[in-house]
């Protein structure tokens, strides 16, 4: 029942192949290269399209920036998740200059996952792994367990007792919890 936090702050950038921008993966879960949930932060520097991710489901927010076009719609920061399939692999063009992003993958059919805001208190739940997404920071507790989290931070446990989790922060922030079952 141990969190692990991670910072993008603590991630080296890698440049993408197709050099618009840079991602800090902050998690490839269970393995790095077999994973079932990957979560980075990215900066979006040139327009073009998303990789081409068959077989995942995405989530995709603003964190800072002006902004992106992407599937005919104006995402800016503070606005909720956008929900889309991977392998649809969209042209994205920036509002006016570079934009800070929250990507989540999920593969599809591989468990179930659910995404919710972290405004409210996450239930208790017997999910396989849960974690705590915060734009700006804030403080996640669990248990009698109070977590400072940096800015861009991600916090995670495996296997968490059953015990409800609360945030208190500023921004966006987001629970995420994994369940084995498939619905």
């Amino acid at each position: 029942m141990s969190w692990s936090i991670i910072s993008a702050a603590d991630v080296a950038p890698q440049a993408w192949r197709n050099g618009g921008g840079r991602t800090r993966e902050l998690l490839a879960w269970p393995h790095s290269n077999d994973w079932l949930l990957r979560i980075s932060v990215a900066d979006i520097e040139t327009d073009g399209p998303f990789s081409k991710f068959e077989g995942v489901d995405r989530w995709f927010a603003v964190l800072d920036g002006a902004g992106v076009r992407l599937f005919g719609h104006e995402l800016r920061a503070g606005e909720p998740l956008l929900q889309f399939d991977g392998a649809a692999a969209p042209e994205c063009s920036l509002i006016d200059g570079v934009t800070r992003d929250f990507n989540l993958m999920h593969r599809r059919g591989k468990g179930r996952l659910r995404v919710q805001p972290a405004g409210t208190a996450l239930a208790p739940v017997s999910a396989r792994w849960v974690g705590l997404f915060t734009a700006a920071g804030g403080v996640l507790s669990h248990g009698g367990r109070a977590m400072p989290l940096a800015a861009l931070s991600l916090a995670w446990c495996e296997a968490p007792s059953p015990q409800s989790c609360t945030f208190e922060g500023n921004g966006s922030a987001w629970w995420m919890s994994w369940h084995e079952d498939a619905e």
